[in-house]
């Protein structure tokens, strides 16, 4: 869990030495901009899973729900058992897969809703609820695989699954749903085969006399892509997030980065033509310039393949990284920058004046995606909310 610091000015955080800033404003705008796709029936699952890609999941979940999310997501029970512990009450929906009785327990205590992906993890549920005596069925949501090839039953076998579930005691089917592999992709082939088959899962499931109150099938890259995939709940992370799943989305609607990544200046010094800078000598200086040391490494999320291959912004101004990145410092030349003086913000990932660096430019360059480098982040570096008023309250909700 991240400790927050929710002052509107950055004043707070002269003694630091690195810090990540999100955006509340940008969230909330992101929120918008996604529910104005989707019709009055279909509901918002915020997916603040992985601490909310590194935001801190409390705080954007308290937003998040502020600006018109329905439901959360999340991958494990502790994730779940944060954000009740917080004081939200929202359905949560655990969209990783839980099996022991120890789970089970802690499931229905804190009121979260598992996803079921087997018969036999199904009959544990049931078997662990019949302890509970007098208590209402459990929700849960039936994961069908129509080509993710992850979790959940196949597709073909919807209807008896869906039997199965719904003859045990304890348990209540609150949706069924699956997920896209492809939803990013240009070539809508294997989406729409993906759809096709969930389509036929479904009609498996009403044949038996099985009517499911909620299906879901939407990433962030379905939601901005076509409006039938929507159904009754989509289920948005990336976009959340202020970032494109694709750049053919980009026309879609308007996102803005809610993370931006800060670091300080801790020396500066003139080096000559001929040195060499920090392990291994990747860089060495073909003239006299200007150098500075700032307080942040891989240590703290910034990878080290990007060595010498990165820009940052200083006073508004790209400057070049050089030579490894370390555990916790990295270097600039910054022969560009009069008088740059210790102290002074250097901005990773973010906009400074008119320029902007995102987690797709470094991802780009390290051959990944955009999520790994949002999740990266480490808990060290102090997250830093700013924004308006009302989104700065929200976090500071119990």
């Amino acid at each position: 869990m991240l400790s927050w610091d929710v002052t509107p000015s950055l004043s707070s955080m002269q003694r630091e030495r690195a810090w990540v800033e999100i955006d509340l404003g940008a969230l909330a705008h992101n929120v918008r901009q996604i529910k104005r796709l989707l019709m009055p029936r279909t509901a918002l699952m915020t997916v603040v899973k992985a601490d909310a890609y590194g935001h801190g999941a409390v705080a954007i979940a308290r937003v998040a729900l502020q600006q018109g999310a329905d439901w959360l997501g999340v991958a494990t029970v502790p994730e779940g058992i944060e954000l009740r512990e917080a004081g939200i009450s929202a359905p949560i929906l655990l969209l990783g897969a839980a099996h022991t009785a120890d789970q089970v327990r802690a499931i229905a205590e804190w009121r979260l809703q598992p996803t079921l992906c087997t018969p036999k993890q199904a009959m544990v549920f049931s078997e662990v609820l019949a302890e509970r005596l007098g208590n209402e069925p459990l929700p849960v949501h039936l994961k069908i695989d129509t080509g993710m090839s992850r979790l959940g039953m196949p597709w073909q076998e919807a209807a008896e699954f869906g039997s199965l579930v719904g003859r045990l005691p304890n348990l209540h089917i609150a949706s069924v749903y699956s997920h896209l592999a492809t939803a990013d992709s240009e070539d809508p082939a294997i989406m729409r085969l993906q759809h096709q088959r969930f389509e036929a899962a479904i009609a498996q499931l009403r044949a038996s006399q099985i009517s499911p109150p909620r299906l879901h099938l939407a990433n962030s890259a379905a939601t901005l892509v076509d409006s039938h995939l929507h159904y009754d709940m989509v289920r948005t992370g990336l976009a959340t997030y202020g970032l494109y799943p694709a750049a053919h989305l980009r026309q879609v609607i308007d996102l803005k980065p809610v993370m931006q990544v800060k670091a300080r200046v801790t020396q500066v010094k003139t080096i000559g033509a001929g040195t060499g800078v920090s392990y291994g000598y990747t860089y060495i200086a073909d003239r006299e310039i200007q150098m500075a040391v700032v307080g942040i490494g891989y240590a703290d999320g910034v990878p080290r393949n990007l060595s010498n291959q990165m820009t940052v912004l200083v006073r508004g101004q790209q400057v070049p990284q050089i030579g490894a990145v370390t555990m916790d410092q990295l270097m600039l030349d910054v022969s560009a920058i009069p008088d740059l003086q210790e102290g002074e913000v250097v901005t990773l990932l973010g906009q400074d004046g008119k320029h902007q660096i995102t987690a797709d430019d470094w991802a780009e360059k390290l051959g990944t995606i955009s999520w790994e480098i949002l999740c990266s982040f480490k808990h060290r570096l102090p997250r830093v909310a700013v924004g308006r008023a009302s989104e700065l309250r929200a976090v500071r909700q119990d």
